[in-house]
């Protein structure tokens, strides 16, 4: 045998002629297998292994042990205290080879292996030498591998830990409440989930709650935003395709489907997928089987869907742009978020969140923030949700302020004057610059103001369509249609 290591033998048992016989049973091999202790019952046994549990690697015992605990029970004590030791049995009993449900009671109690004692004229052996030296040394390397396997589900689950930390959902509102008590509800199941609420209101984070806390946790957690695909490339980019199916195809690519499978895939903005896939995607979901472009038999996958839009699917259905049967797959547990505004308890709770975060990242103290800026900021509509109070946040950081005071936020806050204490007939906006205008003037004004605003604030078309939760074509056509582009 070459072992990198000697293996540690914990024997309980009570009757010393076995005992001796054990002894002379391994001797040949006693440089790589050392018995380092014996236990005559049960108790003492149990004693040993809580004190040193660390100091074996596998026990021998007798399943009929005199005294204490004893058996089947004997075997899953030692399994609570260290799952990775691994037992080997041996027993007076006459078991017939294909008693296999005594063989199951000791395997689901948790044995490696067992064996009958030779009988009381055999003095050398135990058991077959060759079979009892190769069953201990199968333990050992099992014991080896199932510590292996149990660090890295550790490292993966200290993983998850700090995903989860990341991605943790903030606030103190009755809502908020509520719907970290649905998160916990759905991470218990498989079921479709469908997301809605406003842009930047944080129906990914949600869905990374729902996975991370799952069964599925340790699997990918795949998020895509429909609508910011090429029509043309929305099947190849959620079902992959074969090396030469088409013109360019020069390898294989796996779909996000694939990619996801055992795991999540995160459907973002699920009304802007073009009819073509909307079939498709109905089609996975009622056999769980994907069809890739250039291969024939379709390929089984185990993923959990898990969609989200900020549009109302049911008027999608009416509209005729979003398919009435894949609106009722997907649809088995609705889920809606509620805008920032309504929940004005969670302002000042993800304000100063963001605050200490992106000044901790800066490497500089956070700014104190005047009374009446608190209360201004409680009472703005937020109409960028979530999203635009940390990109707010981030920008009065830039500007080095000791102190955030009413001023600097009206000067970074784009929308003020829409802001909700505004309550008065001389608070309706009038600044056209032709004067009073129809309602559907003073949105496309309004609208133009904003994107021009967005976009000279950032770095890219890419950007400033992330930033207005847009799909970046759809962004390019409102801008097209405002004038803003040709």
């Amino acid at each position: 045998m070459l072992l990198d290591s000697t293996i540690r033998i914990l024997l309980i048992e009570d009757e010393e002629f076995d005992v001796r016989r054990v002894r002379s049973t391994i001797q040949p091999f006693e440089d790589q297998i050392r018995i380092v202790e014996i236990a005559s019952n049960g108790d003492t046994a149990l004693e040993l292994l809580n004190a040193r549990k660390d100091q074996f690697d596998v026990v021998i015992m007798d399943l009929q042990i005199a005294g204490g605990v004893m058996g089947e029970s004997l075997i899953r004590a030692i399994k609570r205290i260290s799952s990775s030791l691994q037992i080997i049995v041996i027993t007076k009993m006459t078991v017939n080879i294909t008693d296999f449900d005594f063989a199951n009671k000791l395997l689901r109690a948790g044995a490696f292996w067992y064996c009958t004692k030779y009988p009381t004229d055999i003095e050398n052996y135990i058991y077959q030498p060759t079979d009892f030296i190769l069953s201990i040394v199968n333990a050992y390397q099992r014991k080896i591998l199932e510590g292996a396997q149990s660090r890295s589900e550790r490292k993966l689950l200290r993983n998850v830990e700090d995903k989860l930390s990341n991605v943790r959902i903030l606030g103190i509102s009755e809502h908020i409440q509520k719907v970290r008590a649905q998160i916990k509800q759905l991470s218990a199941t498989d079921a479709t989930v469908v997301i809605t609420g406003q842009s930047g209101t944080g129906k990914e984070l949600v869905a990374a709650n729902i996975h991370y806390t799952s069964k599925r946790k340790l699997e990918n957690f795949v998020a895509v935003n429909c609508g910011g695909i090429p029509d043309e490339l929305v099947e190849s980019e959620l079902f992959g395709y074969e090396k030469g199916a088409f013109t360019g195809a020069t390898s294989q690519k796996p779909g996000l489907f694939e990619v996801a499978d055992h795991g999540t895939l995160f459907l973002d903005e699920i009304s802007e997928l073009p009819a073509p896939a909307q079939v498709k995607l109905l089609r996975v979901l009622q056999g769980g089987e994907i069809e890739k472009i250039g291969r024939t038999e379709k390929i089984k996958v185990d993923v959990r869907i898990i969609a989200a839009s900020n549009k109302i699917l049911q008027n999608e259905v009416l509209a005729g742009r979003f398919r009435e049967d894949l609106f009722y797959r997907l649809n088995v547990v609705p889920l809606s978020i509620s805008p920032l505004k309504d929940r004005p308890e969670d302002i000042l709770v993800l304000w100063e969140h963001f605050m200490r975060e992106m000044s901790v990242d800066m490497g500089k103290q956070p700014p104190e923030t005047e009374e009446r800026a608190f209360e201004f900021i409680k009472k703005y509509s937020w109409p960028g949700n979530v999203r635009e109070l940390k990109n707010v946040v981030q920008r009065l950081l830039l500007r080095n302020e000791n102190m955030i005071s009413l001023e600097v936020v009206k000067e970074v806050l784009p929308l003020h004057p829409l802001s909700s204490d505004l309550q008065s007939t001389e608070a309706v906006i009038h600044f056209h610059p032709e004067g009073d205008q129809s309602l559907r003037e003073m949105e496309k004004y309004f609208r133009k103001k904003y994107f021009e605003y967005i976009r000279a604030h950032t770095s890219s078309d890419a950007e400033a369509a992330r930033k207005l939760g847009l799909a970046p074509p759809n962004f390019h056509r409102m801008c097209k249609e405002l004038g803003l582009k040709d």
